[in-house]
């Protein structure tokens, strides 16, 4: 046999199966490919993806769902293919960003997609690299980006689609694994990539004791769930409904239960944008511990110093390595994070606008860095001070407390007023002007040219999350690992940087003034009034007057947040198989003063499972940084390493099958030099 080992015509191939089949199951399916073609052109591969939704979009990014939802990152944001800012180990093979991708749709050099209609039609005819585009037509770029990746593949690679749903995989040592489907079919597999993407969990307690509640009375209750899964026909028409939860999951809700029931958006003689009701709305009371929905995309262009880290950068990874006393977050990490943000948005505003305040950037950076230098500098009178003095219009200041938990502050543009009781003012209706004010403050900073400084907050942010998912996991403190990363840290950048784009929350608004939706304010807090059969929500917010409350009793409560991300606990049959079985851990951690549960599994850094190393896992039930699946080009993405690191290695697990198989071959089969030759 000649050849690179396993490359025989009649070698059998390295079997794959990937157990989902969305965008983290493409840009590995092709990082493993592109890597093949280089450095193991003559390996025969067999890869199999299993998933009940068509390649590509997988369930969230599914093709069939409501054409009104959107993602929350703009057409030029996104992308699959590797860019010359990739620092991987794999060869860089770029392809058409999204944005990309749209343009050459239009100039007919790729077909449309041949499902399209006029709706998705229009938008591709119609969308601007900074629009955020709907999930329908995310599922078009994504599903011909899996055909672009099956066009590159070599001739002696097969990769094919089942329709179908893993619910077992068996197998130990150096044999083939076997993956059991629902249909009832197995397929063998050399190796097997977990990449399932969100999934839900076993309810809570708290939602168990909820719905037993609500069984009891007879009423409404939908615990955490996706919102795009959830039937909600049965929500009535003018019904209160209490909503828990103001981030994305909570804006696609006002969008399935305002425009999906029939309303319409538009706009009045001023340009201010209207809601005109159908009639078969509810009246949604959101409430949250925040009380605010996330910050909004930010749809700006920096003007001025380039953003940049100076906190966390190449000099913190150095004394991250050489230090021996595992990191704190809270201690060692929060402030610097803090000293990051506060920098990114002043240097912008003080370079980019320089109008708007008092003194230049060469003045203000060594007074704001020797602050910030202090103990607890980052939320100091001191920082406030320096702040008032060089920044006179109260909207352009950021101070991080004030953007966390903004209803704990009043409104900083609003003068103090009479006492609510004097005015007569329901502390409910001072409620809703303290968020819609916020709302609309959050809109103007956020989607106008004059707000550029947080277009350059949300790159620093987005550089200081990449920056910290590079560190080692066991560098981290226990309680780190278990509460703070996963958490707060992770929840806080999603707040910031995960928002709704801009339009919604002015539609939110809109829907406001139609009286659709309702805000309770922030620390919103739930109680089961058996005695009237009822759920009652309360919330508030603080005013120039004081702390307003508002309060509402309800038949129907909807908990609007994604479920949390655990093994152990998945609705999945397959994780919870994997742990029962032994053949994947959850990560618990433990320290003198800490010691928890992930919930997630433990893998190494290329995803592999340290219990079976013939399986691999990515996705947000792993221990692994949440890395996301497409990402946003030219900006050297987590994803792009964390998809080639997984990658690569099992190209290398598959390369070392092959070589095992061929030699145990050369053994059983007689060697014909030994054979004498008869003249």
């Amino acid at each position: 046999m000649s050849g690179a080992a396993g490359t025989g015509p009649g070698d059998p191939p390295v079997r794959i199966v990937f157990v989902g089949a969305g965008p983290a199951a493409v840009m590995v399916l092709e990082r493993l490919l592109a890597s093949h073609r280089r450095d193991h052109p003559q390996l025969r591969l067999d890869i199999r993806l299993v998933d009940p939704y068509p390649p590509g979009g997988g369930r969230i990014w599914r093709r069939e769902q409501s054409p009104l939802l959107k993602l929350n990152t703009t057409l030029a944001d996104a992308a699959v293919f590797t860019d010359a800012s990739c620092t991987i180990e794999g060869p860089i093979e770029p392809g058409p960003t999204f944005a990309e991708w749209v343009r050459l749709v239009r100039a007919g050099e790729i077909p449309r997609p041949e499902w399209g209609d006029a709706r998705l039609d229009r938008e591709l005819a119609t969308i601007r690299d900074r629009d955020f585009p709907t999930r329908r037509l995310n599922n078009a770029y994504l599903s011909w980006a899996y055909e672009e990746v099956l066009r590159r593949a070599s001739v002696r690679v097969t990769v094919s689609w089942h329709e179908d749903v893993v619910v077992a995989v068996s197998g130990a040592d150096a044999e083939p694994r076997t993956v059991r489907l629902r249909s009832g079919a197995e397929l063998p597999a050399d190796l097997v990539l977990h990449a399932l993407g969100h999934s839900g969990s076993e309810p809570a307690p708290e939602a168990e004791r909820i719905a037993r509640f609500a069984a009891r009375h007879g009423l409404g209750y939908v615990a955490p769930a996706f919102t795009a899964d959830v039937d909600l026909d049965w929500v009535p028409a003018g019904a209160d409904v209490i909503v828990r939860g103001m981030g994305l999951a909570a804006v696609d809700l006002a969008v399935l239960l305002g425009e999906g029931r029939g309303g319409r958006f538009e706009r009045d003689a001023t340009g201010a944008l209207r809601y005109l009701p159908s009639g078969r709305e509810p009246v949604l009371h959101f409430g949250s511990r925040r009380g605010v929905p996330y910050r909004s995309k930010v749809t700006s262009e920096t003007a001025g110093d380039p953003v940049r880290l100076e906190y966390l950068g190449a000099e913190f990874r150095e004394r991250v390595a050489a230090r021996a006393e595992p990191l704190d977050f809270e201690r060692d990490v929060w402030p610097l994070v803090c000293a990051e943000l506060l920098t990114g948005y002043y240097r912008e505003l003080f370079t980019g606008h320089p109008e708007r305040v008092a003194g230049d950037w060469a003045a203000f950076a060594p007074r704001l860095r020797a602050v910030l230098a202090e103990p607890g500098g980052h939320a100091s009178e001191a920082l406030s001070a320096l702040i008032r003095e060089r920044v006179p219009d109260p909207l352009d200041r950021f101070e991080i407390a004030a953007f966390d938990r903004p209803l704990d502050f009043a409104d900083p543009g609003a003068e103090p007023g009479p006492e609510l009781a004097a005015r007569g003012v329901p502390g409910a209706e001072a409620v809703q002007r303290r968020v819609r004010t916020h709302l609309a403050t959050d809109l103007r900073q956020r989607t106008r040219q004059e707000g550029s400084a947080a277009q350059a907050l949300f790159l620093t942010m987005l550089f200081a999350y990449i920056s910290v998912a590079e560190i080692p996991a066991e560098r981290w403190n226990a309680r780190s690992r278990v509460r703070e990363l996963p958490k707060r840290w992770h929840t806080f950048f999603s707040y910031l940087a995960s928002g709704p784009p801009g339009e919604r929350l002015e539609e939110l608004l809109a829907l406001a003034d139609a009286g659709v939706v309702r805000f309770l304010g922030g620390d919103v807090e739930l109680r089961l009034d058996g005695a009237r059969g009822r759920f009652v929500a309360a919330g508030s917010a603080r005013t120039p007057e004081g702390v307003a409350r508002a309060r509402v009793a309800a038949r129907t409560l909807i908990d609007a947040w994604l479920p949390e991300a655990q093994a152990a606990a998945s609705d999945n049959p397959l994780l919870r198989q994997l742990v029962a079985d032994g053949l994947a851990e959850e990560l618990r951690v433990a320290d003198e003063e800490y010691s928890g549960s992930t919930g997630r599994l433990v893998v190494g850094p290329d995803g592999s499972l340290p219990r079976d190393p013939r399986q691999f896992a990515l996705g947000p039930f792993t221990s692994l940084p949440t890395a996301g699946a497409f990402t946003r080009p030219g900006i050297d993405a987590l994803p792009f390493r964390t998809h080639d690191r997984c990658a690569r290695a099992m190209l290398a697990a598959a390369a070392r099958i092959a070589a095992e198989r061929d030699a145990a071959m050369r053994r059983n089969t007689p060697d014909a030099s030994r054979v004498p030759v008869v003249a």
